[in-house]
């Protein structure tokens, strides 16, 4: 047996840039010795590994999976070209991963990672061996889960021959089916939309846009006693940009968001919203 340790694989990696697997194999050829272990790498080449690790993975794919409709994970993985992102085995890569979240309820990104995969193995060597296999830089992006209620999703193609790029994630407090895709189709056409109600916007952010909006009005030379009732017709603007519930529907723009909810007799308890390349 090789005479290596947990951290020589890290040293390795460290040094080398390349995956998990590749350090370990390259580990066990060289008996343990690091220095041969990455003149064996070199050899095998996988020495662009290094330079993986410094590049840009800006391009990629959305994608879901639902537990019934009581719970659904909205996943974001990333590589650095939108070729790999018509990959086969890339996009095969995303659907194992959502099912991990799914299958181990997985409460943040860190704890997918390592997360065991169908397969046996955790989902960070799952990505390792896929950058060593395409020799890209995939990394996992963001990720988010929601449970209870009603749970629906919606994924959206921005263009024909790449998988979806924008992705929603939507929890209703009872179901609804026609109002949950209607509210998802509405967040993924606001990528403006930040929060559900207006309490849920911090003070500080209010406050401050709050504070833009006086210095503009009155830069503008506006009368003062004029000022408080334009300011607060600002805030409203803001608030119809980033609030769900302020809103006018993107389906038909003579109703509220707010209207449609209280037809459907439900309540919208969180979102999430993924588009990749977009903070």
């Amino acid at each position: 047996m090789a005479n290596f340790s947990a951290a020589d694989v890290k040293r390795l990696r460290d040094l080398s840039g390349a995956g998990m697997m590749d350090c370990k194999n390259a580990l066990v050829e060289s008996d343990g010795n690091i220095d041969e272990a990455i003149e064996f790498l070199r050899k095998k080449g996988v020495k662009d590994a290094g330079k993986r690790a410094d590049r840009t993975a800006a391009n990629g794919l959305v994608t879901s999976q639902l537990d019934g409709t009581g719970a659904g994970v909205l996943i974001e993985l990333n590589c650095e070209t939108d070729f790999v992102a018509k990959n086969e085995q890339f996009q095969e890569l995303a659907a194992k991963i959502a099912q991990a979240a799914i299958d181990h309820k997985v409460a943040d990104r860190l704890a997918l990672l390592t997360a065991e995969a169908a397969d046996g193995k955790s989902v960070e060597l799952l990505i390792e061996e896929a950058s060593s296999a395409i020799k890209e830089k995939i990394e996992l992006g963001r990720y988010a889960r929601l449970e209870g209620g009603y749970v629906t999703t919606y994924l959206h193609r921005t263009d024909r021959d790449l998988p979806p790029t924008l992705g929603v994630l939507v929890q209703l407090d009872s179901a609804n089916e026609a109002v949950a895709k209607d509210l998802a189709q509405q967040i993924a056409a606001s990528p403006s939309t930040q929060y559900v109600t207006r309490d849920e916007v911090p003070a500080d952010v209010v406050e401050k846009e709050r504070r833009i909006a006086e210095e503009i009005t009155r830069s503008e030379g506006k009368p003062e006693q004029a000022v408080p009732k334009i300011v607060e017709g600002r805030l409203g603007a803001f608030f119809k940009d980033i609030v769900l519930t302020e809103q006018a529907s993107v389906k038909d723009p003579k109703q509220s968001i707010k209207s449609v909810l209280a037809a459907g007799k439900v309540n919208v308890l969180a979102f999430a919203r993924f588009r990749v390349g977009q903070a």
